[in-house]
């Protein structure tokens, strides 16, 4: 960790962590295996931002579109999170992780919206990594959300929505975008995940399926990062005009 620029840390980085059926797959194990080595990884990832001094990192863990898997499945996972909230306090606490969620709570299992809740409540003074779980999360679904609610709050007033407008009622206004969107498993597309956030983000797709994923794989992704020219639509003064 030592080889990076600690001044040209990403704020945020989001992961859209794929790869755990086919982990499972490969092995001829079922694919709850995968996605239990999948949460051994989220917290290998989650350490290893946190030890590197990351502030923000948003992690896709169950989106709108996964409600389409099998019942068995989607079941399981429910579980798999409900469990995964309770017992990791241990660890958020050691590891000063302050633990917020974005996606749309009415649509989980009341066990869930209280374990998230309870979590939420539980980290809120820790302040070394701010962790974004994405449950029952889309992209298009928060920015539906969030144009609802500001179209509620305004509905007496004929003015144009603004940028601003926008951010101010999404999920987590107050995150910064996202500096760097990382996918594992080999696919390379957004599946809509922080559509709007990832306006000028940097994408490193791994080949690598997530289960199998440690400190070096985001080292590596970090590195790769570091090593972009951001312009953020800017021409760089060497370039001339015209």
């Amino acid at each position: 960790m030592r080889e990076l620029d600690s001044k040209r840390l990403p704020s945020h980085v989001g992961i859209i962590m794929d790869g755990n059926g086919r982990w499972a797959r490969t092995r001829n194990l079922p694919r709850s295996a995968g996605h239990k080595e999948g949460l051994k990884a989220a917290k290998r990832v989650v350490r290893a931002a946190a030890d590197l001094g990351i502030p923000y990192l948003t992690l896709y863990t169950f989106s709108t579109e996964n409600w389409k898997r099998a019942k068995d499945e989607v079941s399981f996972l429910m579980r798999l999170i409900r469990m995964h909230l309770r017992k990791e306090w241990d660890f958020y606490r050691e590891n000063h992780i302050r633990v917020i969620h974005s996606g749309d709570l009415t649509r989980l299992p009341r066990s869930i919206q209280q374990e998230i809740a309870s979590v939420v409540h539980d980290t809120r003074d820790f302040d070394r990594l701010v962790l974004n779980l994405a449950i029952n999360y889309g992209g298009r679904d928060e920015l539906t959300r969030g144009i609802n609610r500001w179209v509620h709050d305004h509905s007496d007033s004929d003015r144009e929505l603004s940028d601003e407008d926008v951010r101010e009622f999404l999920d987590h206004p107050e995150l910064p975008d996202a500096d760097l969107i990382i996918r594992t498993g080999g696919e390379q597309r957004l599946s809509n995940f922080l559509l709007w956030q990832s306006a000028y983000a940097e994408f490193y797709f791994s080949p690598k399926l997530w289960p199998d994923w440690d400190a070096d794989d985001l080292l590596e992704a970090i590195r790769s990062f570091q090593h972009r020219h951001r312009r953020f639509g800017a021409v760089p003064k060497e370039a001339g005009t015209i």
